[in-house]
């Protein structure tokens, strides 16, 4: 797994190796964009799965989006 390669020219997500916050590309405080960069995956699906937890969840997740924003960073 080690030997993937990324072209520069390349438009794929490139996952990092530690977790942060991506104030830049985030909307409110960076938490989603820092985990889509993190496992390499589209920020808009982890902003869905943020948002289906939170209603399926009864609003846990937006205590785990604070803590998560709280913690990081």
């Amino acid at each position: 797994m080690s030997q993937l390669k990324f072209r520069d020219d390349d438009n794929a997500v490139k996952p990092s190796r530690g977790f942060r916050l991506d104030r830049h590309n985030g909307k409110l405080m960076g938490v989603c964009a820092g985990i889509g960069r993190h496992f390499g995956i589209d920020t808009t699906l982890v902003r869905v799965g943020f948002v289906l937890g939170t209603l399926l969840g009864f609003g846990s997740f937006i205590l785990i989006y604070l803590g998560i924003a709280l913690i990081a960073d």
